[in-house]
């Protein structure tokens, strides 16, 4: 009897000697790992603040996202910004037991060691949401089983430290903020938004249950595609484990599986969305001073630091921009298409057809692939299907690929810019017709011959000088040796009328151009050069007679930023697009203030808005008021180019300067009358149609009022009639000598 007791006892003791030999062995495997026999482990401050890429997040004025720049879309969020039903849907699926365990759920565990090894059942995962988190945060794909089983001793170990430093809510919050969705979707907020346009606070239950049926394997149960149905069925697997685990009623759950997936599938995408062409400036601005500011011993990164930048532009006023440049330039394009209709727009300049074949991506593909010029012909005057831009949206059209290049060549851009002129803060930003198609931004880095908008530069020397505008100059032709050449300058008006006297009021209004000539006749070129310089023009000016006509080229921004001196009682503010840069724990990086400067006296931009104002009440502006029925004070000028190739208008209001410039690609396109190809036709209407929507918007509280003049009396006369008046017994040769204009 007692050798079957022995007999009988012996299996029992091996097997509970072999229970407490493999505890004591994980045991000290897993002290091994605390200790790094195995590897490095993250220390106590890598727990606090683990690192992952986050993207750096672009707001508005208003508080609005207006993009990102990322190498993994993600965002943080907190634990009370998630939707209830996600952590239900998590929970429900991943890790019912998750607010019971310390990290590691040994039920859980046991429970798949016995259904795998001994009973041979699937029985799912056994990881908890924290280890899950653990693998996230720290650790590579292991590439062996060995280095599987290191990393999942390491798991435990980090999970357990993870769960000793943070609350559960904020793993969860973590978690979330870890985990990849697919489609380029980062984290919980890049994810709600990308799936279904939403915050993560505002996801219901089938939302949720989605998302959380992803994590098991992005790509597969993808509900973009959403092959054989799978998404769909995962999405119901998870509305099942929350009905299991009573997150949800039977009857919820039944309604639910009923309903399809729902998408509002948003791509991600840097050529789409408000303001492109000012992301892509501002993101060139943003690398140059992640070069130049460092965090620690490395400078930031833009793509992976989660910087939240702060911009001067206001969404509601970028949204006007775009729809009042996309408005006009439809109609002017179908007008510019249809001028051009059966002739050759290219007839001045035949080599930029040629420079744009051997430019294409489809000439250097061929080339490379060692293509005769004679067969890349044949290749170029074939039709093909080509996707095209329109503004009615992209077109397969049957086209040859040198008519696609022709097409594209033909097509106006616009460069837009608006700025309060007190703040310098840019309020609005249109850089092209569409970034996708055409990336070239007109605002910043496009320079185009300026035209009459350079005149109010030139009369704002006479206005300092003590002129006033109501001096009058003969209306005729003048010829000025030109020292540089050798050669006499005889510039004509535009409309080929001369004769009489005109003020300065009458010939600015109506851009006059001998006027223009005897004033920079009598001023000479170089004080106006250096007094661009002051107003902020940095674009290279030569001092040339000719600039009084707008020869120079300049952009949209420098305009913009000149005019707003007028507006601002003479004191020039630099435009500023960017406010401030925090980190991601909101750490203030970086602050712009603008520099202020007073360049001309208060006196003199108001002459000037008088000035100005005349262009718009009975100018070449006057279209402002006939045609799209302002009564509010303008101030404004139109410019024109040689043979019509930009388009040009500057409009000052109080509280808004905005400025315009459209032209094509090539200033040989263009068109070939005054009527379409002025700067009132081709850039006006853009101005008009934003600052109509803008008065519109009352929350923006533009103000509408007329701009105020200086407190002191001004030293010159307003009212031609009595500037004659008082003039009447001065003979015009007297006035002339005693004002000291001419030589």
């Amino acid at each position: 009897m007692q050798s079957e007791n022995v007999k009988y006892k012996t299996p029992i003791r091996i097997f509970w000697i072999l229970i407490i030999l493999s505890i004591l062995f994980v045991v000290g495997l897993l002290s091994a790992t605390a200790f790094g026999v195995f590897g490095k482990l993250p220390t106590f401050e890598e727990l606090e603040r683990p690192e992952s890429n986050l993207a750096s997040e672009v707001y508005t004025s208003d508080n609005v996202l207006l993009g990102k720049y990322y190498k993994e879309n993600r965002s943080n969020v907190r634990y009370e910004d998630l939707s209830p039903n996600l952590v239900n849907a998590l929970i429900a699926t991943e890790d019912i037991r998750f607010d019971e365990h310390p990290g590691i759920d040994l039920r859980g565990l046991a429970r798949v060691f016995v259904k795998t090894v001994i009973l041979q059942q699937d029985a799912g995962g056994g990881s908890t949401i924290t280890q899950q988190l653990s693998k996230n945060l720290f650790h590579d794909r292991p590439q062996s089983l060995i280095e599987r089983i290191k990393q999942k001793l390491k798991e435990w170990i980090i999970s357990i430290r993870l769960e000793k430093n943070y609350t559960k809510k904020e793993i969860i919050a973590m978690y979330f903020n870890e985990v990849e969705f697919g489609h380029n979707s980062y984290g919980i907020r890049s994810a709600s938004n990308t799936f279904f346009s939403c915050s993560e606070s505002e996801l219901n239950i089938q939302q949720a249950a989605v998302l959380v049926g992803l994590l098991k394997a992005p790509t597969y149960y993808s509900p973009v595609n959403n092959r054989e149905n799978r998404s769909l069925i995962r999405r119901n697997t998870v509305i099942g484990q929350m009905e299991k685990y009573e997150f949800i009623t039977t009857e919820e759950a039944d309604s639910l599986k009923l309903l399809p997936l729902e998408l509002k599938y948003k791509a991600q995408s840097h050529t789409e969305g408000l303001a492109t062409y000012f992301r892509e400036v501002l993101r060139q601005e943003l690398n140059t001073w992640c070069k130049e500011n460092f965090k620690g011993n490395e400078p930031y990164n833009l793509y992976t630091d989660g910087l939240r930048i702060y911009t001067t532009l206001d969404s509601r006023m970028q949204k006007y921009a775009e729809e009042a440049a996309r408005e006009h330039l439809e109609s002017l394009q179908k007008t510019f298409f249809k001028h051009w209709k059966n002739q050759n727009a290219f007839k001045e300049q035949p080599q930029i057809i040629e420079s744009a074949i051997k430019n294409s991506q489809r000439y250097k593909s061929l080339k490379n692939a060692g293509k005769s010029r004679k067969e890349i012909d044949e290749i170029f005057n074939t039709k093909d299907t080509i996707t095209v831009f329109t503004y009615d949206g992209e077109k397969d059209t049957l086209i040859t690929p040198l008519d696609s290049i022709k097409y594209y060549k033909k097509f106006l851009h616009p460069g837009f810019m608006s700025m309060d002129p007190k703040t310098g803060h840019v309020k609005a930003w249109v850089g092209g017709a569409n970034y996708k198609h055409f990336q070239y931004d007109h605002v910043r880095y496009g320079k185009r011959q300026v035209g009459s908008t350079f005149k109010p530069f030139l009369y704002t020397l006479a206005m300092q000088e003590g002129f006033s505008p109501c001096y009058k100059l003969p209306n005729v032709p003048i010829t000025i040796p030109d020292p540089h050449t050798g050669e006499d300058w005889t510039p004509k008006n535009s409309d080929g009328k001369y004769g009489g006297m005109l003020s300065l009021k009458e010939a600015l209004a109506n851009s006059v151009n001998v006027i223009s000539a005897n004033l920079i006749k009598q001023f000479r070129p170089q004080p106006v050069v250096d007094l661009t310089k002051k107003l902020g023009l940095t674009s290279e000016i030569p001092p040339y007679h000719s600039i009084a006509l707008g020869t120079p080229d300049v952009s949209v921004y420098e305009m913009v930023g000149a005019y707003s001196t007028f507006a601002n009682k003479g004191v020039r503010t630099e435009p500023i697009f960017i406010t401030r840069i925090e980190d991601k724990n909101g750490i203030v990086l970086y602050e712009k203030i603008p520099k202020k400067m007073e360049v001309i006296s208060e006196e003199t931009a108001y002459l000037m808005l008088e000035l100005l104002k005349g262009v718009v009440d009975h100018g070449t502006g006057v279209r402002l008021k006939l045609k799209y029925g302002f009564t509010q004070a303008i101030a404004g000028k139109t410019g024109t180019t040689q043979n019509h190739s930009d388009g040009w208008f500057m409009g000052i209001t109080p509280e808004l300067v905005s400025g315009v410039w459209v032209g094509c690609e090539d200033r040989s396109v263009h068109f070939r009358s005054i009527s379409l190809g002025q700067g009132a036709n081709m850039a006006l209407p853009i101005w008009a149609l934003y600052m109509k929507k803008v008065y519109a918007d009352k929350d923006l509280n533009i103000s509408q009022e007329d701009f105020r003049a200086p407190a002191r009396e001004l030293g010159v006369e307003l009212d031609c009639s009595k500037y004659e008046n008082q003039n009447a017994g001065t003979s015009e040769g007297e006035q002339e000598e005693e004002d000291g204009f001419w030589d």
